[in-house]
């Protein structure tokens, strides 16, 4: 029978915690800094195209 105390499990529930508090943290860092990358671009494209249609 194994035996783990409440120290145990807060520990394990802390780390968690602070896991998906960084993964969430990174996640919102790359949809911050990586969508202007995907975005300029395609509103040059999109003039360069409505140039050619003008």
């Amino acid at each position: 029978m194994e035996h783990s105390s409440v120290f145990g499990t807060l520990w394990a529930g802390l780390g968690l915690g602070a896991f998906y508090l960084a993964l969430t943290w990174v996640n919102l860092l790359l949809g911050h800094f990586l969508t202007p990358l995907f975005l300029i671009p395609m509103t040059w494209l999109q003039d360069a195209v409505n140039a050619k249609k003008g």
